[in-house]
């Protein structure tokens, strides 16, 4: 993850409801796949990278976990948006269990095998219990120490998003007033930019042996917003404006064109991945970059979104569990084969990928999918809080 945050933007499920709109998008299944498999490749640095072959998609793949975080804004703000539009009562009862089904089992059963199976980890060291049991592991971190499941962190993101959105959205739909919602994102991407920016140059010269980048800048759910917000500002616009969304979908192909060169400028201010550039206002391009490919996706005209690749969908159902388990996978493969696998570019890649995506389906078919076939049961049986309709690929996501 929906590391998907990832986490968020996995797997489909079995829908509560079903109505003549529903429908997969299958640009955002691809964008999905795609972000998982680049989050893959850049996290192949633990087993000494996959060589030269594929250096050039290697560099920026964690730009896939903000890709996840986009897409858990736009379909998680599209869930929460929606009743609220309609002038209908919000179900958080229902929200957050839907949450708790969506992420929990699968995260601890992962977090279970770190805790009895000392060779599970991909590094020697990892933080307590506690902090990933809590989802606080992202802001209490010595990652020179300690950064086996370190890639827990997106999921912290995620979980605090899911805590304080759902309430955000209940408090501005109150007030009625697009301005101070406006304002209140411009003072968000602001701020971000200015506390990254301190942050950088406060410990650019005060701690030059430690890895602040990471555990200051990197992991904090307060500097990492931008991705965020700029999926709920798809999924504002699609609910509250809809014709505007409608207008602005027959030029879907011309934003995803525009969000590739917002890419290609991401690229270029994060040339340095830790530098000032990048970690100032590079966020907010990125993130604005990306939310361009999530419009196009949504869109089933678009040259992305308008059949199926094949694979995608599937490569997206088991995202979430493939995040949580490939660095782990990684370590063990390292461990077996690693000597075999040493410089051999395409061949480490497919055998890496093989076994991850094998541990992911095992992850998936064992876990996953039972506790979301479990979630609809227990809310098709929870008679005192009506469920609201919601999109087949929201309800994927959620």
């Amino acid at each position: 993850m929906n590391e998907t945050t990832i986490a968020s933007s996995a797997a489909a499920s079995p829908g509560e409801h079903t109505h003549s709109h529903d429908r997969r998008m299958p640009g955002l299944d691809l964008l999905r796949a795609i972000a998982v498999v680049w989050t893959l490749l850049f996290h192949s640095f633990l087993v000494g990278g996959l060589g030269a072959d594929w250096q050039w998609a290697q560099r920026y793949g964690w730009m896939g976990v903000d890709l996840f975080f986009v897409l858990s804004g736009f379909l998680i703000g599209s869930q929460v948006l929606a009743p609220l539009a309609r002038g209908e009562r919000f179900s958080f009862g229902a929200f957050y269990l839907r949450r708790a089904f969506r992420i929990l089992p699968a995260f601890w059963a992962v977090l279970a095998l770190y805790l009895l199976w000392p060779d599970f980890a991909e590094a020697p060291g990892m933080e307590p219990w506690w902090k990933f049991a809590f989802f606080f592991v992202n802001v209490s971190i010595d990652y020179g120490r300690n950064a086996a499941f370190s890639h827990a962190w997106s999921l912290c993101v995620e979980e605090h998003f899911y805590l304080l959105f759902p309430l955000l959205a209940l408090g501005f739909a109150r007030l009625r007033s697009g301005g101070v919602v406006v304002a209140f994102c411009i003072a968000l991407v602001l701020g971000g930019i200015a506390l990254r920016t301190a942050i950088w140059l406060h410990f650019d010269t005060l701690a030059p042996d430690r890895n602040w980048f990471v555990e200051d800048i990197y992991y904090p759910t307060w500097n990492r917003l931008d991705g965020l917000l700029a999926g709920v500002a798809l999924a504002v616009l699609k609910t509250y404006r809809p014709a505007l969304w409608s207008r602005f979908g027959a030029h879907a192909n011309r934003a995803l064109i525009v969000g590739l060169i917002g890419m290609a400028l991401a690229f270029w201010l994060f040339r340095e991945r830790a530098g000032l550039l990048g970690n100032s206002v590079g966020w907010p391009v990125l993130s604005f970059a990306l939310a361009l490919l999530v419009f196009a996706g949504a869109q089933a005209g678009s040259w992305i979104g308008r059949r199926a690749m094949p694979g995608a969908g599937w490569l997206a159902a088991v995202s979430y569990s493939l995040y949580l388990i490939h660095k782990p996978i990684y370590g063990l493969v390292e461990m077996h084969l690693g000597d075999a696998l040493e410089g051999r570019g395409y061949i480490a890649f497919m055998t890496y990928g093989a076994a991850s995506l094998f541990a992911a389906a095992l992850l998936y078919y064992i876990v996953e999918k039972p506790a979301l076939r479990l979630r609809d049961r227990v809310l098709r049986h929870n008679a005192t809080q009506p469920l609201v309709p919601m999109s087949a690929q929201a309800r994927s996501d959620g």
